[in-house]
């Protein structure tokens, strides 16, 4: 099967500039992310091919090449062959533009490099993300709430501040990597010479021993502990849904960046109400005689009871309408409407004399059944 056409790849023109080149990939990029599209594997291999498409026509000699024979000239000077896997891209691209800590284009796009994932810039290991389910009321669901929760993670030393050291002092420069927290070490391939980095296992990545550890925390620069965690919950969350609070999760080792708590919302089933999106449902029971004279009748409802008037004549089964009584539309204006239901309770056990009177009803001609 042809390779597709990488100018078209990218969308742009074949005059276009390597900034335009740049850009055009930039945002197919964070489109087909894997990060963005996990297990997705059509938008894993628009990734690659992008990133194909990129590596080729942002490299001068490659791009003259391509532009006079086309993806043959590309293969008969082996100056291209394709990426098998997503990691096969990561690798390149950190070695080809700066290095896992030079500027990269993945470092320039997604905010950090793809080398140093987990690891915090300082050195310190980032904390892992916590997850806490939250049960709601359907009441407390309709008009947002403040919820309040005590949870047990890591927190931050509060003896050394985080540093996992005794004293400022107590550091010394870690001999493997001479203080620079990586590990450099260099390869050949049909690309050329690429410099392969990853963080120094001695040091963690900090680049420094700590000679004295703090008592309190043994060098880890945390400790676990209960705390109260506040939670605004917005008016419309649905079921299963979720919502992260950044930073809140476990504290990281040695003033590593804290993890986050994912929250995921539990609705609790109501005793009255049943939810359809942001309506809410109420069955009324009406006797015989209400839903043939009509009446007016109190209802409950997410903010108190209301009165509902009933027309005469009405049909069980029939909805009827209170607007804006529902659940409040999430991150947005207005609220869905409460339906009420119509049916008609029908006694298991009536006495002689409502018998007879039931008797009598039955033969008036309007009460047949069919008029």
């Amino acid at each position: 099967m042809d390779k597709r056409d990488y100018y078209e790849i990218l969308g742009v023109e074949k005059n276009a500039t390597k900034e335009d080149i740049k850009k055009a990939y930039r945002k197919l990029a964070m489109q087909f992310h894997p990060d963005r599209n996990p297990g997705n594997k059509e938008a894993e291999e628009k990734f690659k091919e992008a990133a194909e498409a990129y590596e080729v026509l942002s490299n001068d000699d490659k791009r003259a090449k391509y532009d006079r024979f086309g993806h043959q000239g590309l293969r008969g000077g082996q100056d291209f062959q394709g990426f098998n896997n997503v990691n096969d891209i990561f690798s390149h691209f950190s070695d080809i533009f700066g290095g896992a800590f030079g500027g990269s284009i993945f470092e320039d796009f997604f905010g950090g490099s793809t080398q140093q994932r987990g690891r915090s810039k300082t050195g310190g290991t980032p904390g892992s993300d916590l997850k806490v389910t939250l049960k709601l009321s359907l009441e407390e669901i309709a008009s947002g709430t403040t919820k309040k929760i005590k949870i047990k993670k890591y927190v931050k030393c509060d003896v050394c501040s985080g540093t996992g050291a005794k004293t400022h002092n107590a550091f010394k420069t870690c001999t493997v990597c001479n203080g620079t927290g990586e590990i450099r070490q260099v390869s050949r391939s049909v690309f050329g010479q690429f410099v392969n980095i990853s963080p120094c296992n001695n040091c963690g990545g900090m680049g420094k021993i700590i000679s004295d550890p703090c008592t309190k925390c043994s060098g880890e620069g945390r400790i676990q502990d209960e705390s109260t965690i506040k939670i605004n919950v917005p008016a419309g969350v649905h079921d299963n849904s979720y919502m992260t609070l950044r930073g809140e999760g476990n504290a990281g080792k040695n003033s590593g960046p804290a993890g986050d708590i994912i929250v995921i919302f539990r609705e609790i089933e109501h005793e009255f109400f049943l939810r359809d999106g942001d309506n809410i449902i109420y069955e009324l029971f009406l006797s015989y005689p209400e839903a043939v004279l009509g009446t007016e009748v109190e209802v409950p409802t997410l903010n108190g009871r209301a009165k509902l008037k009933i027309e005469a004549g009405t049909q069980p089964g029939k909805f009827l309408k209170m607007r804006e009584k529902g659940i409040q539309h999430l991150n947005s204006h207005g609220a869905g409407d409460q339906l009420v239901k119509i049916n008609i309770h029908i006694p298991k056990n009536v006495n002689s004399k409502e018998k007879e009177l039931l008797k009598e009803l039955q033969k008036l001609p309007n009460i047949k059944a069919g008029n």
